[in-house]
């Protein structure tokens, strides 16, 4: 039997508030287990919980960017549940009336195809804690600091088809926060997290099969592999005669393997109703248009303007746009150098192939945009050959400093000489009279040869284009 899975994407996305959504405690990174968690996170008796302003900014900043309804009247909910790690036995959050409703995005993959995928909302929350299981033999210990952390889950109709489509959508939607600066994106410490929901069914099937959803992947790889395993894990259960229970699961990339985690709850076994300690959330559209005016340029606007005003291919277009730090360094760098296409060849060649040696992110390059628009500036003025050019960047990769200053003291300015230049072809063509006698006879690869012997002999300082005219004239 011919099977077609059906997925759907429910991520976690961290906001990039200082503080957490209902009260005053830290939300940075790295500290001691419990040193952030305060009396409003741990639901002490006395306490009230205080809305996070910047929170509900950050939610309309991102439906906004995704076309979405803005439910200016919005409700916060008690989802209740029972874990070591949620202090209050409930967990805060959006069911029925978020702040964010329905929207869509446009998905594209890397062979440029485009899918349109469903947002059926995207809720604020507050985390739970973490249990840690690997401190203590035997033991769970419970780190609170996470309670309270502002989240916005977005949730995704079950439109995507392959494992690759979701993994391609977790990135789209990773790129996008970090273009809105909601979030900043660091998988590793759990920014952002994404639980992906299964099933599969017969072709030409309309109803859904049973799901299973798989929790908590922090990887864009470990998405893709997750859904695949659980797919061909559905359909060997199935063909074998077994039914699909639904159950969370969890995925081990050790093992490359899907396991039972413990049964999956409906949505009113979580016995939501709204929280009596909060106010409905009302948003006037006026706070709404004010935010509108100050959103930033999106991924798509930004394509376009590469291709269409500094007339970029579609591949170097995506690929400067696909990280917001990357097409940031390279606007800058554009903009000094006023030679769009020569940055974007130097952002995608040499500047990152640097970073990836010394993994590094470009917002800690050594070498600044600015630098790099005044290295191409020198190129294109002459005073560089590609080569010296090379030897230029290398420098200020390792130590920094003036372009112009360093282009003096390492003795890189390109020789322009004619004097000093004729006396060097005419010793090349004296020295090379085969290759002299075929370009003579049309042979124009030659010149190729010759031209790099004179580059050879200045150590890359000559200028080709001239080194070119002076053998043409000398023949």
């Amino acid at each position: 039997m011919n099977w077609e899975p059906v997925i759907g994407l429910e991520i976690h996305v961290q906001l990039a508030t200082n503080s957490k959504i209902f009260s005053g405690a830290s939300t940075s990174f790295g500290a001691e287990p419990n040193a952030q968690a305060c009396p409003v996170d741990l639901g002490l008796p006395g306490v009230l919980p205080v809305l996070n302003e910047q929170a509900v900014v950050m939610a309309i900043k991102f439906g906004l960017a995704i076309d979405a309804e803005i439910n200016l009247d919005s409700i916060f909910d008690r989802k209740n549940y029972f874990y070591p790690d949620l202090p209050k036995g409930y967990q805060i959050s959006q069911f029925e009336t978020p702040v964010v409703g329905k929207g869509e995005i446009t998905l594209t993959m890397d062979d440029g195809s485009e899918r349109q995928i469903g947002i059926t909302r995207a809720h604020l929350e507050e985390d739970a804690g973490k249990s840690v299981h690997d401190l203590f033999p035997g033991q769970t210990g419970i780190d609170l600091n996470r309670t309270g952390t502002p989240l916005l889950e977005v949730v995704s109709e079950p439109d995507f088809r392959t494992a690759q489509e979701a993994s391609a959508y977790f990135r789209q939607i990773h790129n996008l926060v970090r273009y809105l600066k909601i979030c900043d994106g660091n998988l590793a410490e759990g920014s952002m997290r994404c639980d992906a929901n299964v099933s599969v069914r017969p072709v030409g099937q309309n109803e859904f099969g049973e799901r299973t959803e798989i929790k908590n992947i922090n990887s864009f790889k470990f998405v893709e592999q997750a859904i695949e395993v659980e797919i061909e894990r559905q359909i060997d259960v199935l063909e074998a005669g077994g039914k699909i229970e639904r159950e969370t699961r969890l995925y081990d990339s050790d093992r490359n393997e899907t396991r039972s985690m413990r049964s999956k709850e409906f949505s009113e076994d979580y016995r939501y109703f709204p929280d009596p300690d909060l106010l409905p959330l009302k948003i006037s559209q006026e706070f709404v248009d004010t935010i509108a005016a100050e959103l930033p340029e999106l991924p798509k606007a930004r394509r376009a303007r590469y291709v269409e005003t500094l007339a970029l291919s579609d591949y170097d277009a995506n690929w400067l746009s696909n990280n917001p730090d990357v097409a940031e360094f390279f606007d800058a760098a554009a903009m000094v150098s006023n030679n769009a296409k020569s940055a974007a060849n130097w952002v995608m060649g040499d500047l990152s192939a640097h970073l990836n040696k010394s993994d590094l992110d470009v917002s800690v390059s050594p070498v600044t945009p600015e630098q790099l628009g005044v290295l191409i500036q020198r190129i294109d003025d002459d005073t560089l050959s590609s080569k010296t050019a090379k030897q230029l960047f290398d420098a200020l990769w390792q130590d920094g400093g003036e372009v112009d200053e360093l282009i003096d003291t390492l003795g890189l300015k390109q020789m322009s000489d004619s004097g000093e230049l004729d006396d060097i072809v005419m010793q090349i063509m004296a020295d090379n009279p085969d290759q002299v006698e075929q370009l003579r006879n049309g042979k124009d690869k030659v010149l190729g040869f010759l031209v790099g012997q004179a580059m050879k002999a200045t150590q890359g300082k000559a200028n080709p284009k001239q080194v070119n005219e002076l053998i043409r004239a000398k023949l």
